[in-house]
């Protein structure tokens, strides 16, 4: 492993493609398709299996539940991955040990297929692996190139998402198949073997890697700054940052103990929104007391980052519409008719089909057609074009439960157009989206606001569970069916305007957003 101190010198050299990648990118193949090939399964394997002795008509809303609580659990524990890796271990050890605790999770899921609090126990395991690299691999990926080649970094980050997609298909249209024919150990099992390949992998390009070592304590860090500005007096001034910041701890602690039918997973996560938000809304008006008393580049390091987390912030509307082709999607296909063969889940392999095809085309002709025409699409575009996208593709679906409600019958190919959309909104966001957190990130902090990014996803998913939670109240099931709509088409209408309304705000700010380039200096 070659020990790299980020240098600040810039050597101008022709961009050449680092040989290590190869490595990475084949090592998260084998990750999503373990990753995928349990998650695209576990709603069908706790619909038929682990939940059975519940009544039925509770089984698909705690189906729901227990998945979207998985996924809020992978994606909030890369804020723990990034800081390990950020301050003690460095990313390349951080990877590494924790791939060790998604295989034991994997071993669980195959072992405890009976036993609800062992399976249970696997999805934790899983989620904090899974998350807990999550932030990092694609980080250690940017790691990999300096000013020098930096051109190429979207090309691999595109590759690299491509890569996870091209496992995801064959998860997703292998594993439901493998449910049925030999059951849970099995179905569970080979998604293990395969995480286990993807550890080896990664280790194999050990020496060939470029190791960006954990940045030392710094007195001037973002929490030191943030602290700072909140608790700072300015003489004349009131101190209304911090009265802010304290409300969020208060309705993070009332979120925690006095909103009555979520899950201690759902109350903690809205803590934490409670608190980031409030806090960092607070911290951003007092922000310029900290001038003096840390370095102005930490300051304008902070207010950058504050920036960043704004735009983060507007894409979890997204995140919460893509997710639940797992879940609503799927529960929608059990209504609609389809060949014997073929299992609802299935449908899910349709979306990493269509980034293999949407990634190159993209690239290749799309990008080239518009930029020949004078449409320069920018990452902020592309992401906010993703937004909207979303939001189309739920209305299509939104439209389509109408129809099934009415007791009309629909072919499960009518899925095909949401699924195209919201794909095509998937590539806009999240490829682009990759490689734009990581430029925007300053050196010191690329592992955290990488995790950032992963717990937009969080957020997203905790959005679905507040919905589903409020449906659940008498008084706004009955307000929906005055509606004439039933609930299941309320919420298909309900998160297609929250994506739209999101991705309208989400131009907006962008306008005013100042791009950063944060790779490292070649040498």
């Amino acid at each position: 492993m070659q020990q790299v101190p980020v240098k600040s010198s810039d050597k101008a050299a022709t961009p050449k493609m680092p040989g290590q990648i190869p490595y990475i990118i084949a090592s998260e193949g084998c990750e999503r398709f373990s990753f995928y090939g349990m998650r695209n399964i576990l709603t069908v394997f706790l619909m038929t299996s682990l939940l059975m002795s519940m009544p039925e008509p509770l089984r698909a809303g705690m189906a729901k539940e227990v998945f979207h609580t998985f996924v809020i659990g992978v994606y909030f524990f890369p804020l723990l991955g990034g800081w390990l890796a950020d301050r003690y271990f460095g990313k390349f050890n951080t990877v590494l040990w924790l791939s060790l605790v998604y295989c034991a999770g994997h071993a669980c899921l195959a072992i405890f297929e009976h036993s609800r609090n062992g399976f249970f126990f696997g999805l934790f395991l899983i989620a904090l692996g899974s998350g807990g690299i999550k932030p990092l691999v694609s980080s250690f990926i940017g790691d990999q190139f300096d000013q020098s080649n930096r051109s190429l970094a979207q090309k691999v980050f595109d590759g690299f998402y491509w890569i996870i997609n091209f496992g995801s298909f064959f998860a997703s249209l292998l594993m439901p198949i493998f449910l049925k024919q030999f059951g849970a150990s099995v179905a569970f099992g080979i998604p293990g073997i395969l995480m286990f390949i993807a550890t080896l992998l990664f280790w194999a390009g050990r020496k060939k890697y470029v190791i960006v070592p954990p940045a030392a304590k710094n007195p001037h860090g973002f929490l030191s700054v943030v602290r700072t500005a909140l608790l700072a007096e300015a003489p004349g001034q009131g101190r209304g940052g911090l009265f802010l910041a304290c409300a969020g701890g208060v309705l993070a602690l009332g979120s925690m103990f006095l909103i009555p039918g979520i899950s201690i997973v759902a109350a903690l996560c809205l803590a934490l929104v409670f608190v980031l938000g409030f806090g960092g809304v607070g911290a951003w008006m007092q922000l310029e007391r900290a001038r003096g008393i840390h370095p102005d580049e930490a300051v304008d390091g902070v207010r950058a980052v504050l920036r960043l987390l704004v735009l983060f912030a507007l894409v979890t509307p997204f995140w919460s519409l893509f997710d639940q082709k797992a879940s609503t999607w799927v529960l929608q296909a059990d209504q609609m008719t389809k060949p014997e063969w073929f299992q609802s889940s299935m449908m899910q392999s349709l979306n990493p089909a269509l980034v293999m095809i949407l990634i190159p085309f993209n690239n290749f002709v799309l990008y080239p057609l518009l930029g020949r025409m004078g449409l320069e699409l920018t990452a902020l575009r592309r992401m906010g074009a993703g937004i909207a996208f979303s939001g189309l593709a739920w209305i299509v679906v939104g439209l389509m439960q109408l129809s099934l409600d009415e007791g009309n019958t629909l072919s499960i190919t009518w899925q095909i157009l949401p699924y195209a959309l919201l794909t095509f909104g998937e590539v806009l966001v999240s490829a682009t989206g990759l490689e734009f957190a990581y430029s925007q990130a300053p050196l010191a902090m690329k592992g955290v606001i990488m995790s950032f990014w992963s717990l937009s996803v969080t957020i997203g998913n905790l959005w679905v569970l507040l919905a589903n939670s409020s449906v659940k109240s008498a008084a706004v099931s009955e307000q929906i069916k005055q509606t004439g709509i039933s609930v299941t088409g309320f919420q298909m209408f309900f998160f297609a305007g929250f994506a739209l309304l999101a991705a309208l705000l989400f131009a907006l700010y962008a306008r005013t957003y100042k791009l950063q380039n944060n790779y490292r200096q070649a040498g």
